[in-house]
């Protein structure tokens, strides 16, 4: 269980401007600290995130995971007891972050999942559920979990994420924390919570093609690499035996 409860925020951001003062004012009183990573916006991300309270890191190196981390390493001199992510387009209901954070002070989770429910049927497209029922059916078969999404928005014990060793730069952040887990034996929940449309502006990922298939292509290269890795450590402790 955590031993305080202070709570931290990770908002990775790419020309957000418009949607965060949505997404900033929903966000639970009981998150002591909001970091909106900057991922090289052209707009007025950074002063929209420091206008409404946010601490703001800039990480010109593009990619999702690349945020996530600069969030991450601007945590470690004086960690969270537990830091969440959300995506930045109000799509996520941060509002109900507290559904996340609360079996993990409870001392029942080490990580929880945001399972989405779109609330429209547009807010999530063909190929997110496409490439949601894939993956997770890839993880079922090789590690034998049963998770149901890839979401963006989760929580989890600072501890626990050391535990990970994160190291994905773009698309294959989410699968990767989510495989890693199991090899962790972490205590994984998942909670089903209202997903809707972005508040403003496009997608990067989602509504794009080419964005479809780079990360469609990302997430399949995690889960064979976290296999092969498996399998070779495996073959180490046969040998070892």
């Amino acid at each position: 269980m955590p031993d305080h409860r202070e709570i931290a925020l990770i908002i990775p951001a790419l020309n957000e401007a418009l949607s965060l003062p949505v997404v900033l004012t929903m966000v639970p009183e009981q998150v002591a600290r909001v970091i909106v990573v900057d991922n090289g916006s052209t707009d007025n991300t950074a002063n929209v995130a420091r206008k409404h309270g946010a601490q703001v890191v800039y990480e010109p190196r593009l990619g999702y995971g690349s945020a996530c981390l600069a969030g991450i390493a601007a945590l470690e001199d004086d960690p969270p007891a537990i830091v969440d992510f959300s995506d930045a387009d109000g799509s996520d209901g941060v509002e109900n972050l507290g559904k996340l954070f609360e079996p993990i002070l409870s001392g029942d989770a080490d990580m929880a999942l945001a399972r989405r429910v779109p609330d429209v049927p547009n807010a999530m497209t063909m190929q997110q559920r496409f490439g949601n029922w894939l993956a997770t059916m890839l993880i079922r078969f090789f590690w034998g979990h049963d998770y149901r999404d890839l979401g963006p928005m989760r929580a989890i014990a600072w501890t626990a994420l050391q535990r990970l060793h994160m190291k994905d730069r773009n698309f294959g952040w989410t699968v990767e924390m989510q495989i890693r887990a199991l090899k962790a034996d972490l205590r994984v929940v998942e909670v089903p919570l209202p997903y809707h449309t972005r508040v403003a502006g496009e997608s990067k990922v989602s509504r794009t093609v080419s964005g479809v298939v780079l990360a469609g292509m990302k997430i399949l290269w995690v889960i064979g690499r976290e296999l092969c890795r498996d399998i070779a450590q495996y073959d180490k402790g046969r040998e070892r035996q």
